[in-house]
């Protein structure tokens, strides 16, 4: 108990405890963003762009959107890869160690995101501060000082003489608190393990060793550690081994496909925490147990902004237009999509994470993700999210009762300049055929959308269902060389990854059927 109360005194003393609306945190970003401008003023990028006009400036932040472009990785990339090639100062003051590798989802090309040693820092302040909301719930104290499995990517970092490479999970976990470290689980050597089924394995057969009372990583893996648990120890739930798992610290995808059936495998209900930690950043966490979303973290080491997700703002296939239009967090509204602009303590200068968010409350400062600028369908302005996928698919698997959590969808051609959409939905069952999953999935989606089901009686002609085995995304990812703590599956493709996997799949079929 004495760890928790250690965990409430630093709390305190870092101000976490403090609520204040959207207008109050705004005067907080002011001053985040000209703690940053001051730090990295004499790099290479801060003298490129002036960044002692803007800190001189009477509106800082006005004058940081005119001087400075809005855009993505591609567009930062030239800066960073000269701190890849061990220059210091350029975007951030000294020399960068650490690199995440992240592609988001399963792109061919891997991103290098900068760690510095503040970012570092800022992130196990976000870390420690879930904590505490965490040790705020009904959770049973001493059950929280329980040990806590990480379901996190391979410590075993790349090193090429210059700096170190890998999953954002790997490079935290192999540099966790001392205050933490008694309560972490697996074992170093695990954590060293870079093959992800043989990780599951290797974790599975030390499970009965652990008291573990709460565990945190990304849906997929963390259902299949518990199928896999049950299997080789014989028994009926996750509580007949971990009779004190009380909580489940999520996030990198939606929980939503998921949590009926990790439910399922628990012998009673537990917590779920939702986080939003990013290779570029520790963005937000769930603070409330009954919250829709998650609180911003200010006065962290990142600064942000908000692109309204619009024609105006972004092209037909997600690509942020030149010179968009970008709020401050004083000028937001609720249940508005904005894309993600941020600029950080680790060198990420007005950077579009990919992300789009909705505020669920500004008194509250909570968001929720809504999906990827680039993962939207809008043929032809049907405006269909990741969001409303995740939704309708959940309420068509609950009509069905039938577990359907993963799937992918693309925009296709039908006749006549007409559209279409093509699912694939994994499902390992044999009582379902792919007209009932439509006919059930489409009215929802109509239901959940009124310009889906708009445009499903005019330019949106149908809808078309696949239905294949679940181990097909994972065998499709292992081909891409993506199986990761922080890798997720594309819920749409694009017309280049759609041929590719829709090859893939045949030869899946041909190889079952020889």
């Amino acid at each position: 108990m004495q760890f928790i109360n250690n965990l409430f005194d630093k709390t305190k003393r870092l101000g976490f405890n403090r609520r204040n609306n959207h207008l109050k945190e705004h005067e907080y970003q002011i001053k985040t963003l000209k703690k940053l401008l001051k730090k990295a003023q004499f790099t290479e990028f801060g003298k490129h762009y002036n960044f002692i006009k803007i800190i001189e400036s009477t509106d800082i932040c006005k004058t940081f959107k005119e001087q400075i472009p809005a855009g993505d990785y591609i567009k930062i990339l030239p800066w960073w890869d000269r701190c890849r090639n061990g220059e210091p100062n350029i975007t951030w003051p000294g020399k960068v160690e650490f690199f995440a590798v992240s592609s988001g989802t399963t792109d061919n090309s891997s991103k290098y995101i900068p760690i510095t040693s503040q970012m570092y820092k800022a992130i196990q302040r976000g870390s420690i501060r879930q904590m505490m909301y965490v040790a705020k719930t009904d959770i049973p104290k001493d059950h929280i000082v329980k040990d806590w499995l990480m379901m996190g990517g391979s410590t075993d970092l790349d090193f090429n003489g210059i700096y170190h490479s890998g999953d954002l999970s790997g490079i935290t976990t192999s540099r966790i608190p001392f205050m933490l470290r008694r309560l972490s689980k697996p074992e170093p050597e695990i954590k060293l393990e870079r093959n992800w089924p043989e990780k599951i394995a290797k974790i599975t057969r030390e499970a009965v060793k652990w008291d573990v009372g709460m565990i945190a990583g990304v849906p997929a893996w963390v259902q299949m550690l518990f199928e896999n648990i049950l299997e080789h120890y014989k028994i009926s739930n996750i509580h007949e081994i971990w009779p004190n798992l009380e909580g489940y610290v999520h996030g990198g995808v939606s929980i939503k496909p998921y949590k009926k059936s990790i439910d399922k495998l628990l012998g009673r209900p537990i917590k779920y925490f939702e986080t939003y930690l990013a290779s570029e950043g520790f963005i937000a966490f769930q603070t409330r147990e009954d919250a829709s979303g998650m609180r911003l973290l200010f006065k962290n080491g990142i600064y942000f902004e908000f692109i309204p997700f619009n024609n105006k703002n972004f092209d037909e296939n997600g690509n942020l237009v030149d010179n968009p239009e970008t709020l401050t967090l004083n000028q937001v509204d609720e249940n508005t999509d904005y894309a993600l602009l941020i600029s950080t303590c680790a060198g990420a200068w007005r950077y579009l994470i990919g992300d789009v968010i909705r505020f669920t409350s500004l008194k509250l400062c909570e968001i929720e993700i809504i999906g990827r600028t680039k993962h939207f369908i809008s043929l032809c302005g049907e405006h269909l999210s990741v969001e409303n996928m995740n939704d309708a698919l959940e309420i068509t698997s609950s009509e069905l009762g039938e577990n359907l959590i993963e799937y992918t969808v693309s925009g296709i051609p039908h006749s006549d300049g007409f559209f279409a959409h093509q699912w694939y939905i994994g499902y390992d069952g044999n009582k379902l055929n792919s007209e009932t999953v439509k006919d059930l999935l489409d009215k929802n989606l109509k239901k959940l959308n009124d310009d889906y089901r708009v445009e499903r009686t005019a330019a949106l002609k149908d809808i078309y269902i696949e239905l294949i085995p679940n181990n097909y995304f994972l065998e499709w990812m292992k081909n891409y060389g993506k199986i990761g703590a922080q890798t997720k599956f594309p819920r749409v493709l694009n017309e280049q990854k759609l041929e590719s996997w829709k090859k893939f799949i045949k030869n899946k079929s041909q190889q079952q059927s020889s």
